[in-house]
């Protein structure tokens, strides 16, 4: 989706409409990234406290969304929908552990788009070598095989939310 958005003028009737397009899902990946992290981080804590009461899960859901959480919005009002919010995430209750992919995909598209700005055509023959090897690999070596690194330290993310916040910038 991020290589496609310099492209969104081909689909919209207007330069605004292909920035508005651009900016909202630039937008969209730096909201769902820390959302993946609170999603992860709560779940992990539900499954290693087994037994633990309705109270210490509020306790924990309420530590872990204001890990990742900006700050921004006031809950003034509103403290027993913040205090249940993790249970709009269904992913919790059918298929857990599963939500991370989403993140994991997330960090593999932003490192291609990154590499892709400087570098269209290698980018896009190593993506397509990595296709190639599709379920005959572990995920770490598919990232390798497109020059990506399969890695959620600091190094890795916050080059590529720089350069979202970047680009963010550039059509706002």
């Amino acid at each position: 989706e991020l290589l496609g958005c310099d492209h969104y003028d081909v689909f919209y009737g207007s330069a605004d409409e292909a920035r508005r397009a651009k900016r909202e899902q630039i937008e969209g990946v730096l909201r769902v990234l820390p959302w993946i992290a609170t999603i992860d981080g709560f779940q992990h804590w539900l499954y290693t406290h087994e037994g633990h009461s309705a109270e210490e899960r509020e306790a924990a859901w309420l530590a872990v969304f204001g890990r990742f959480s900006t700050g921004v919005v006031d809950y003034t009002g509103y403290e027993v929908q913040r205090a249940s919010r993790w249970q709009a995430q269904g992913h919790l209750f059918h298929v857990p552990f599963y939500y991370i992919e989403y993140g994991i995909a997330q960090l593999g598209a932003t490192q291609l788009w990154l590499r892709y700005r400087d570098d269209p055509s290698g980018t896009l023959e190593l993506y397509r070598e990595a296709l190639t090897l599709g379920n005959t690999r572990p995920l770490p070596k598919l990232f390798e095989a497109a020059g990506i690194k399969f890695a959620f330290d600091r190094q890795t993310i916050e080059p590529l939310v720089s350069a979202l916040m970047a680009e963010l910038e550039t059509v706002s």
